[in-house]
C-alpha cells in the first residue's frame, strides 16, 4: 500500500465521522432549542448530542453559526406559508390560515419564537429571512383590508405582536393544556374583523379552576428552563 493510499484510507472515515457528528449536533440543537429556546448553550447541545463540546465548536465556532444554520430555513418556511396564504381566494381565510400555521409552529418550537421576536439571535442569514417575511405578511393584511374583512386600523406590526401573545399562551399552559393557545387565537382574530358578526366557535374550552391551578403550579419550572 502506497503512502497516498494509506493517507486516503485513514482520512475518509474521519470525514464520514465528522459529517455524522455534524448531523447529530444539528438534530440535538433542534431538540434543545425547540424545548428551551435560544438561551440554551452549546454545552447543553453537546450533552444532548452525546459528544464533547469541542466537537461542537469544531463544526460551529459559536452559537450564532448554529442558529444561522437552523433558523433561517425555519423563517423561510413561515414566509412560504404566507405566500401561499396570499393566493387563497378568500382574503380573510388566507389571513387566518397563516395565523394558525405560524402560531402552531411557534407553539411547538420555543427557539422559533425567540428568533422571530428578538434581534438578539442570529446574524445576516436570519435577518434576511426575517426581512423576506415582511412583504407577504403585509400583502395578507392589505388584501383583507381591501376586501373589507380586516379592520382598517390594523397595521403590519400588529401581526407579530398578536402572534407573540398566542405564543405566550402556548408556553404558559404547555405542560397541562398544550392546545389552549388555539382558543386565544380565535378570540384575537375575532377582535380583528372589520365587522364582528356572530362570534366564531372556540375550538378549546376555557380552563376550569382545578386545571388553572395545575397550570400555575407548573410555572416554578417553565418549559424553557427544563
Amino acid at each position: 500500500m502506497t503512502q497516498d493510499t494509506l493517507r486516503a484510507a485513514t482520512t475518509r472515515p474521519l470525514r464520514r465521522d465528522a459529517e455524522r457528528n455534524r448531523q447529530r449536533i444539528l438534530a440535538a440543537a433542534e431538540d434543545v432549542f425547540r424545548e428551551r429556546g435560544l438561551e440554551a448553550t452549546l454545552d447543553d447541545i453537546a450533552h444532548h448530542a452525546g459528544v464533547g463540546v469541542g466537537t461542537v465548536y469544531r463544526r460551529f465556532p459559536n452559537k450564532e453559526h448554529l442558529i444561522e444554520a437552523m433558523f433561517a430555513a425555519h423563517l423561510d418556511e413561515i414566509g412560504e406559508i404566507a405566500r401561499k396564504a396570499v393566493e387563497h381566494p378568500d382574503a380573510w381565510t388566507g389571513l387566518v390560515t397563516f395565523f394558525q400555521a405560524a402560531a402552531e409552529q411557534m407553539a411547538a418550537n420555543r427557539g422559533l419564537h425567540d428568533i422571530l421576536f428578538s434581534a438578539s439571535f442570529g446574524k445576516e442569514q436570519v435577518a434576511q429571512a426575517r426581512d423576506r417575511l415582511i412583504q407577504p405578511c403585509t400583502e395578507l393584511i392589505e388584501r383583507a383590508q381591501r376586501a373589507g374583512q380586516l379592520r382598517a386600523d390594523f397595521r403590519p406590526t400588529d401581526l407579530p405582536i398578536l402572534l407573540k401573545m398566542v405564543s405566550a399562551a402556548a408556553d404558559y399552559a404547555h405542560r397541562v393544556e398544550p392546545e389552549l393557545w388555539r382558543r386565544y387565537l380565535v378570540l384575537l382574530l375575532d377582535g380583528c374583523r372589520a365587522n364582528a358578526g356572530a362570534p366564531s366557535p372556540l375550538p378549546v374550552p376555557a380552563l376550569d379552576e382545578e386545571t388553572m391551578q395545575k397550570v400555575m403550579d407548573t410555572q416554578e419550572h417553565p418549559r424553557h428552563r427544563v
